[in-house]
């Protein structure tokens, strides 16, 4: 009889501590515990994939080493989202400062535990005070994706919005104010 090298059961079984973020993404990162991981299809290829909050000095530190891609979907809808800049940026409020979302892909019965996951991505410029993965009606198709809400200057939390993945990059759509 073979057992599932990770654990017992799915994928999600296996837990996520900053030992694995950092193992997966390097020493950079460091996860955020005041927020649970989020796990979902992501994707659409019907394997688990890991949604996970942490916090990161410079995320294009170690790309190379741990085989990751950087994003930055939030300034692509506004006009320019190459991360080699706007990972520059510095954020005003210093508790946004250095917010990641890192998502794991799953591949094979190990989901995204496995040892060489399918992809890596570090998103950077979500200002988040909580993370969901809900479905989302794009045209006539419906995704994964990954909901944020998001903190103002103030502090406060209202306005939420929508990252996901298009087939080739993530994609971040505003979703509007809160109804309070």
């Amino acid at each position: 009889m073979l057992l599932p090298v990770f654990g017992q059961g799915s994928p999600s079984a296996r837990k996520i501590d900053s030992e694995f973020v950092q193992q997966q993404f390097g020493r950079e990162f460091t996860l955020l515990p005041e927020f649970a991981p989020v796990f979902a299809d992501l994707d659409g290829d019907g394997i688990e994939d890991v949604v996970i909050a942490a916090r990161c000095k410079n995320p294009m530190l170690d790309q190379g080493d741990h085989n990751y891609t950087v994003m930055d979907p939030y300034y692509d809808f506004y006009g320019y989202g190459n991360p080699t800049v706007t990972t520059t940026f510095i954020e005003s409020n210093p508790a946004m400062r250095g917010l990641v979302v890192l998502v794991i892909y799953g591949v094979g019965p190990d989901g995204w535990c496995s040892a060489t996951p399918k992809a890596k991505f570090v998103i950077v410029h979500l200002q988040y005070r909580a993370i969901s993965v809900r479905k989302m009606k794009l045209r006539k198709k419906t995704v994964e994706a990954i909901y944020v809400d998001e903190a103002s200057e103030a502090g406060e939390t209202g306005e939420s919005a929508a990252v996901f993945f298009d087939g080739r990059k993530f994609r971040y759509v505003p979703m509007g104010g809160s109804m309070e």
